[in-house]
């Protein structure tokens, strides 16, 4: 998550203007502290989500989130 807040700050948007995350879980089990860890990041904003669970992720991550994020120009 700080990784992605930082792309997102590099790229002259922020966490607030996600509008879609997509979560690839390697294992569905790990949802619940996932969830945790995902809500103190977007507290009162709430993108629309999908998540998935994965058989393998680059690198042995056990998990990749994909964003699409609004800029303002």
């Amino acid at each position: 998550m700080e990784n992605l807040q930082a792309v997102l700050d590099r790229s002259g948007s922020h966490l607030n203007q996600v509008v879609k995350t997509t979560v690839f879980i390697k294992n569905m089990a790990d949802y619940s502290i996932f969830n945790q860890i995902y809500g103190e990041y977007f507290k009162n904003h709430k993108p629309a989500r999908a998540t998935v669970e994965v058989s393998n992720l680059p690198k042995g991550a056990l998990v990749e989130i994909e964003i699409i994020a609004v800029l303002k120009v």
